[in-house]
């Protein structure tokens, strides 16, 4: 099913709607041959606020409405089903929905289902999905659809996207509230230069109104951050307002505000340290007093003992529950984690902190934007030895030490007491930490190549590895490292394997024995062979320059893989390739070819030095990539020696 939605952040739910069909003047076949390659456009998506004060506190309504015409006979193979969500938040009041054919026949939708909606990660929430079909979808025909809402929460107001995965030829959001309220706003987004804005104001109520002409479809890219990091679009939010008495009442004005909203989540729980709690934490750091020794078998017995599991109902979503709940039930989500965390880590007399961020899919920071919407995570953070470690819960594999990989170079919001906070900058972990060595060792015999292979990792590739081994079957476990061997060609043979010392979970050890037939060519008396046995990149050139929007990676590493062949009795080398080094700004590579005894040796290394790379650096990554794929084709030659 295609849906046509505004993009959610956190529990923020965006929902669809639309616009009636006369008054926008552009007649079918120009829309179509201005979009000749589309199934269908975005007539118009409009959706518009209405904020007044009932009893002393802001009330919002709001109605989007969206208009999308079908461009194509098959349209409906891609387009015919829609829906929109819902959640305590954002609470439906009205929806309708219809076709008008291009004989121009209204006809209403009769049926629509409503269901739970939920990511693959989350256990339970409280978000609905409404979907439905659009009958007689044909060349022509233009889909309705209008949800009136009433948004019960002032302080989570979402982001309007201007932006479809299909053109939108008129998209705006209006906002009217009183005079006595202020709004303020961002426009974010790559082409925010495009949101026009204008107010209109009467005697009691002023108007934003932002909008976006020609907006064209948003292509995906697996590799793309979060959305909100390209994506046009517009955040706003209640500073103060007066209420019915002339009061001032601040809401969002600044950080303080902020934490004063967040604390108060926080206010009712972990009163005291539970006996359960205390006796877990005296019984696994009984052996020491060193405080990191105590923190480190912390963390460790919740990482092994509480499963996540992702909980968004309502305000649920938003204040952990007592430690001894947590406890009790072993599960919890993020907060929960966090909340365990923390009451045992002061059980243990260490210092430690709730502590609010935003994983690295939103682009969003505390001191620039004071908003819920900066967090979508909750972590604990503790102080040791006067540094601060970032304790993520809800990854089982992570190192302590190591913040998880989504909030590295996040903004983190540290709960010191009611008053009192602290903003920090998570880490981002060093690729000198991060190191991945492969080593291959072949040999050369009348059946094809054998060899030996050796992985050794650190950092973040030991704990994708480790969690790789811990949620693989048995029965699945020789083709999983079978994936993870793989060299050389599609008939790579893993004939048996070794996984070394699990207790570090900062590092692995594999190894593995393995086959690969017909990779080395004979002709003659001359092996020839490509020591290449991977040929990383050749499909990561970058369409620049198209494409706009940045690519994201999961850590900055180190990766070198080392490739000996022995050259049998009775040969010897007769080419061996030259070495190249290239680098510049973005990244680059290094590999080198050398011959030591009868061992021929081939060395590549890469180190990627970013988490992010924006379009102004894809030109640069395209060079490296210039100067590496020649150095793909490059084969030596192993010749028989003669006798005399």
């Amino acid at each position: 099913m295609t849906r046509l939605f505004n993009i959610s952040i956190g529990l923020l739910i965006l929902s669809i709607f639309t616009f009636p069909p006369n008054g926008f003047g552009q007649r079918f076949d120009e829309i179509k041959k201005q979009f000749p390659e589309d199934h269908a456009v975005v007539l118009a998506n409009k959706l518009h606020y209405d904020i007044s004060i009932v009893e002393g506190k802001p009330h919002i309504e709001s109605e989007e409405i969206e208009q999308i015409e079908f461009l194509t006979p098959d349209a409906s193979k891609y387009m015919s089903s829609y829906g929109f969500y819902h959640s305590d938040f954002q609470q439906v009041v009205a929806y309708d929905a219809f076709t008008r054919t291009a004989s121009d026949k209204k006809l209403k939708v009769t049926e629509f289902k409503t269901r739970s909606s939920k990511e693959d990660f989350v256990f339970y929430d409280d978000s609905k999905e409404t979907t439905f079909d659009f009958p007689s979808i044909e060349e022509g025909a233009i889909g309705n659809l209008r949800v009136s809402r009433l948004n019960t929460n002032p302080y989570l107001l979402s982001p309007f996207f201007f932006g479809r995965g299909i053109p939108v030829l008129n998209s705006e959001l209006s906002i009217s509230f009183p005079k006595e309220m202020i709004i303020r706003y961002r426009l974010m987004g790559m082409d925010s230069s495009q949101i026009s804005f204008k107010q209109e104001s009467n005697r009691k109520t002023n108007t934003y109104i932002f909008s976006y002409k020609n907006c064209p479809a948003i292509q995906r890219y697996e590799d793309a951050p979060g959305s909100a990091w390209f994506a046009a679009h517009v955040i706003f939010f209640i500073d103060s307002y007066k209420d019915e008495n002339g009061n001032n009442v601040r809401m969002l004005s600044n950080l303080d505000d902020l934490y004063a909203l967040s604390y108060g989540y926080l206010k009712n729980i972990n009163s005291a340290i539970p006996d359960e709690v205390q006796k877990i934490v005296d019984s696994i750091t009984q052996k020491s007093s060193d405080p990191e020794y105590k923190a480190r078998k912390i963390y460790s017995w919740v990482q092994q003992h509480i499963k996540y599991v992702a909980f968004e109902q309502g305000m649920e979503g938003f204040i952990p529950r007592d430690a001894k709940v947590v406890c009790d039930r072993r599960f919890g989500d993020c907060k929960d984690m966090a909340s365990i965390i923390t009451e045992m880590m002061r059980a243990a007399g260490i210092q430690a902190y709730f502590t609010w961020i935003g994983s690295r899919d939103l682009p969003y920071s505390f001191t620039t934007l004071p908003l819920p919407l900066v967090s979508n995570h909750m972590i604990c953070t503790i102080r040791l030895k006067d540094q601060y470690i970032f304790l993520d819960g809800t990854d089982p594999t992570c190192i302590f030490g190591f913040p998880s990989a989504a909030i590295q170079d996040k903004e983190a919001l540290l709960a010191i007491n009611d008053k009192e906070y602290k903003v920090l900058k998570v880490p981002v972990i060093d690729k000198s930490r991060n190191v991945l060595v492969d080593s291959t060792w072949l040999e050369l015999t009348p059946t094809g190549i054998h060899g030996r292979i050796s992985k050794d990792l650190s950092g973040y590739f030991a704990m994708h590895v480790h969690g790789k081994l811990m949620y693989t079957s048995q029965s699945d476990l020789k083709q999983e490292l079978k994936n993870e061997f793989s060299r050389g060609s599609n008939k790579f043979q893993l004939d048996s394997f070794r996984i070394g010392d699990l207790s570090d979970p900062g590092r692995v050890e594999l190894t593995g024995w393995f086959s690969l037939p017909d990779y080395a060519k004979k002709l003659g008396d001359e092996w020839f062979l490509n020591l290449n046995l991977f040929k990383f990149y050749t499909d990561d050139e970058i369409d620049y320059p198209k494409r706009k929007m940045p690519i994201s990676y999961n850590f900055t590493s180190t990766r070198k893989f080392v490739t000996l062949i022995k050259i049998p009795d009775g040969y010897l080398l007769d080419y061996l390739p030259p070495s190249k080094s290239y680098h510049n700004d973005v990244w680059g590579f290094d590999i080198h070819y050398e011959q030591k005894g009868n061992w021929l040796i081939l060395t590549q290394q890469f180190d990627d030095d970013h988490l992010m790379l924006s379009n102004n650096q894809f030109e640069a990554w395209n060079k490296v990539l210039e100067n590496l794929y020649p150095m793909y084709k490059e084969t030596l030659s192993i010749t028989k020696t003669t006798t005399k």
